[in-house]
């Protein structure tokens, strides 16, 4: 055994064996990381699926299924993020998403009359910045898919709050009282 040629490969840490391409353990962080993306993947999916009977329903189902697949594919491997197509189809998307929310932002600046929840463009640009927050915390987890302590429990929290916010706008009837018809139907 002494020649480099007939030597053993080392073996891999025991949170990368795998049996039949399976991996065998886990760490708790990794598993909340994948969790939180399947979390956000299912909140993109419903927020695209919700559009349904919007007027521009063709355009925001898009913008919502894109951040819905990219996500899905962290939850299962979060080591795509370093893979070439989905950074560049992530930075394509965040450049349209932010260009999306500055305008809408410097419309509702100059024409906004109540709370910004309250028009469909203040909903429309706070479902841009959900895209723009987790998919840019999704591409700075590149090097390290599942971050350190401090960046979990972030990533947790902010996984959580858009249903917390929808939960408490679909709670709120005062809050959806004057919405038009199409944002009060879809669930």
């Amino acid at each position: 055994m002494g020649v480099t040629g007939t030597s053993l490969p080392p073996r891999p840490p025991p949170a990368l064996r795998s049996r039949g391409g399976m991996a065998l353990a886990r760490s708790p962080a990794e598993t909340l990381w994948r969790g939180s993306n399947f979390v956000m993947a299912a909140f993109f999916a419903l927020a695209a699926y919700v559009q349904i009977n919007d007027p521009d329903a063709e355009l925001w189902m898009v913008v919502y299924m894109i951040p819905a697949i990219l996500t899905l594919l962290v939850g299962f491997n979060p080591l795509i993020t370093g893979n070439c197509i989905w950074k560049n189809l992530t930075k394509l998307h965040l450049f349209l998403c932010t260009l999306g929310a500055v305008n809408l932002g410097f419309y509702l600046f100059h024409h906004s009359e109540k709370n910004i929840l309250h028009e469909e463009e203040g909903r429309e640009m706070f479902g841009l910045g959900i895209i723009i927050v987790w998919l840019s915390l999704c591409h700075i987890t590149t090097k390290n898919p599942v971050g350190r302590r401090v960046q979990l429990i972030v990533t947790i929290a902010i996984s959580l709050c858009p249903f917390i916010t929808w939960f408490y706008i679909y709670v709120n009837k005062e809050m959806h009282s004057t919405w038009p018809t199409h944002c009060k139907t879809a669930i």
